[in-house]
């Protein structure tokens, strides 16, 4: 037997699961919780720094060839100033080490010293990164950020795979993974700080 009090029921039952969801993607992106996905897809909106946007390349322009998602550390160790005496120590980066995501937020990949970047479905996939001379970066509009770069592949290390056309590499979208302000007492110190990023792969069309 239909019943309207029933059919309102349902009604506000739905009403109320759909407020629920809401709330609970409000909270997690006000708690900062945003997935690998969601990353990549806010990065596609940002300005990108003349110092390391792409040129143009015409007529034939570029082509994106992979976006990925790091989420990892940033690696320093204790040095000592040159001509410091007494001696004073700094930090210095060694490597990053991070897993890479995709857009689908599936883990895909590392991104460990060298630069490099590697695809866990193929070894044949990867690619070393270098400085460009003079290099190429822009300060995060976070200021706890590491910079934002532009790379270039490593010369004698020909990229593969997927990877094997790829021109310039950019890391953007940072947030944390800057050695911190206290400088190390001594030598012998290491720190691991977290870090997000988001890289680009892009190859310049014949």
């Amino acid at each position: 037997m239909y019943s309207p009090h029933s059919r309102y029921s349902k009604f506000f039952l739905l009403s109320a699961v759909l407020l629920t969801v809401a709330m609970a993607c409000t909270h997690d992106k006000e708690a900062g919780i945003v997935s690998p996905g969601q990353h990549i897809h806010e990065s596609e909106k940002l300005v990108i720094p003349a110092s390391i946007d792409l040129p143009g390349n015409l007529p034939g322009g570029n082509t994106r060839i992979a976006t990925f998602f790091a989420e990892g550390i940033q690696k320093y160790k204790s040095q000592q100033k040159a001509g410091s005496n007494p001696p004073e120590f700094e930090w210095v980066f060694v490597a990053p080490e991070a897993t890479l995501y995709n857009s689908t937020n599936a883990k895909v990949g590392t991104h460990s010293a060298g630069p490099a970047w590697q695809l866990s479905a193929s070894a044949t996939d990867s690619i070393f990164g270098q400085q460009f001379s003079p290099p190429k970066s822009a300060a995060s509009p976070d200021p706890v950020s590491i910079d934002w770069l532009q790379l270039m592949p490593k010369t004698g290390k020909s990229p593969t795979g997927v990877f094997a056309n790829v021109s310039y590499i950019q890391r953007i979208a940072t947030r944390g993974g800057k050695a911190p302000a206290t400088l190390p007492a001594g030598a012998g110190e290491t720190i691991d700080v977290k870090y997000t990023a988001v890289y680009r792969f892009t190859k310049k069309n014949p």
